[in-house]
């Protein structure tokens, strides 16, 4: 976990939060604008979580890839993490 926190960096948390907020504004104008700090409270823990999660199952792609690949695989979970959001406020 700690080699996970080592290679994203302090600058990588910014990104990381930072697409999280993004993925959770956009989830919030695609559903009418209802429930915005709920999306993008839910945005944010979900791109924070994911790039741990793949590291707990063996996702060396996280070292490979760098910086963007953490960023990517952040944006996927938010998404997903938002979806499953999405169904329980609604």
């Amino acid at each position: 976990m700690e080699s996970v926190l080592q290679a994203i960096g302090t600058v990588g948390l910014i990104f990381l939060v930072l697409a999280g907020l993004l993925a959770g504004w956009i989830a919030s104008v695609v559903s009418g604008g209802r429930h915005k700090a709920a999306y993008l409270a839910i945005g944010v823990v979900g791109a924070l979580v994911t790039p741990f999660i793949v590291a707990l199952l063996g996702g060396a792609v996280l070292a490979a890839g760098g910086l963007l690949a953490i960023v990517a695989i952040a944006l996927v979970g938010a998404v997903i993490v938002l979806i499953i959001g999405k169904m329980i406020l609604d």
